[in-house]
């Protein structure tokens, strides 16, 4: 049997947890560390060792049944990337907590290493009802770092998230029941490959869809996640903005599109419309903001709706620039977070007009803060710009008015991070509170420069991260092939505008 990797990766962290509750402070801190960069190495190997061109479902272990419940786990380039993305995080998140975080530390460490099992559980399950268990248990721990270490309204904050989560998965639950009744099996391989009935299909398609779409979270259902990022602490936000959020992507990615084609070409339409109603609302919104953390958190919901409308392209370019926009924005907003968590440190507030000048007296920050301000906007040569390109190429042959929109909103979103940062950062050093605050030390830059590093690397080589992706895309868009609408950007063939083979080339 070779090196069950998956299941060390989780079992590292459940057991520090443990361990953390009988710790002093200090050895709970550090323990965390230890455990969260065991995870990250592990990773690291598992990126090493994973076959690019090789069979789609790699390092599977399978523990056996009890009933229909199986312990099985495995991953695709999907999977891999998005557990690379939770263990990169996890050990910055606990390095932000070093300091912030004084009181119930080993709980709070606790949290966190228990919210990393549980991640990491959802993208590796291979059964359904194994999937959801780990998918609606991540609500639990993040629950309680909002309601324990937010802010003076973090209860209201906690049970929103909360309810407003937990209320869509009970749908999915039941669709999940359907499914296993229909096909025989609780495996995710198997019912990626199951032909449902296409009237079943809408039915399951808007139970999934209405716990996904809270996850990610689209317009209307949205309104947990500025409520939630402006109570959480500043690791809270970082990891529920990295990866809590991917969850409903990889949703998307994993059960709605590929196993409900027909109904995910039905609905199409309502993908692409709430997309671009998101994009511009949120971005309009965020222009409006006085909290730094509210104005981030809008632009979360900007950026998801550019994951939504790249995977309902239904083609190649539109699918990895979701996977890349996906891991860029896990990256790019956790790192404004750590940014705004810096200064809020410093001066406890978050209010935008009580800074101004901060370039002055804390230039390394302003550097910093200044990178990731154009990675969110989408900079050439940063990441953020690869994925909107290729996510909004995708859109583009399947409809012109959406990416016109969509386009619309990104500028939209250059004007809100900049006008953010030219508030904080440029202007005079009036504020003699402001002047005192010290520039960024070692241990905040060890937490930014990797985060600025991948940022840049995947900006200048996104093959690195395409690559181990690529034949599962491949795999999802034919699959979805046959229910593949059509798209507006190219002239029929017949006009004489182009010519009939070259319109065949692009269907």
């Amino acid at each position: 049997m070779s090196f069950p990797i998956l299941s060390v990766m989780l079992a590292i962290p459940a057991l520090a947890a443990i361990g953390c509750l009988f710790l002093s402070p200090s050895g709970a801190r550090w323990l965390a560390l230890v455990a969260t960069l065991a995870d990250f190495v592990l990773g690291v190997a598992l990126w090493a060792s994973f076959d690019i061109g090789g069979p789609q479902w790699q390092f599977v272990e399978n523990a056996g049944s009890i009933g229909v419940f199986s312990w099985k786990l495995g991953i695709d380039g999907f999977a891999l990337m998005l557990i690379m993305l939770s263990v990169f995080l996890m050990p910055i998140c606990i390095g932000a907590s070093w300091v912030a975080i004084e009181k119930r530390v080993q709980e709070y460490m606790a949290a966190f290493l228990v919210t990393e099992v549980l991640m990491i559980g959802t993208f590796a399950a291979q059964d359904l009802l194994l999937f959801y268990i780990f998918f609606e248990a991540g609500l639990i721990p993040m629950y309680l770092i909002i309601g324990i270490w937010g802010g003076a309204n973090r209860i209201y904050a906690s049970y929103k998230f909360f309810l407003y989560t937990l209320l869509g998965s009970l749908l999915m639950l039941v669709a999940m029941l359907w499914m296993i009744q229909y096909a025989g099996t609780t495996d995710i391989p198997t019912l990626l490959q199951t032909d449902f009935p296409v009237h079943a299909q809408t039915w399951l398609w808007l139970a999934f869809f209405a716990s996904f779409a809270v996850k990610m979270p689209m317009w209307p259902v949205h309104t947990w996640l500025p409520d939630a990022h402006v109570q959480a602490p500043t690791a809270g936000s970082v990891i529920l903005a990295g990866v809590l959020l991917k969850l409903g992507g990889y949703g998307f990615l994993r059960f709605l599109v590929p196993m409900f084609p027909e109904a995910s070409a039905q609905f199409t339409w309502l993908i692409l419309g709430l997309s671009a109603v998101a994009v511009i609302y949120a971005s309009l919104v965020a222009l409006v903001q006085s909290d730094m953390k509210k104005l981030i958190a809008y632009s979360s919901v900007a950026h998801m709706a550019i994951v939504t409308i790249g995977l309902f392209a239904f083609n190649r370019l539109g699918i990895e620039g979701a996977m890349i926009v996906m891991l860029s924005h896990g990256l790019v907003s956790g790192a404004l977070f750590l940014c705004v968590g810096v200064i809020y440190d410093r001066l406890h507030t978050r209010e935008i007009d009580r800074y101004g000048g901060l370039a002055i007296n804390m230039p390394r920050y302003a550097l910093l803060f200044l990178f990731f301000t154009m990675a969110s906007i989408g900079l050439p040569g940063t990441s953020g710009f690869v994925g909107e390109f290729l996510s909004l190429g995708g859109t583009y042959q399947v409809s012109t008015t959406i990416t016109l929109l969509c386009t619309t909103g990104i500028i939209l979103g250059a004007a809100y991070m900049l006008y953010l940062y030219r508030r904080v950062v440029f202007g005079d050093l009036t504020k003699d509170d402001v002047r005192a605050m010290p520039d960024l030390s070692l241990r905040e830059i060890a937490l930014l420069a990797p985060i600025a590093a991948v940022v840049l690397w995947m900006g200048v080589y996104p093959e690195s991260f395409l690559a181990p992706m690529r034949s599962d895309v491949g795999t999802l868009v034919a699959r979805v092939a046959r229910a593949k609408p059509a798209g507006d950007s190219l002239p029929k063939a017949g006009t004489g505008i182009v010519p009939a083979a070259h319109a065949e080339a692009h269907k």
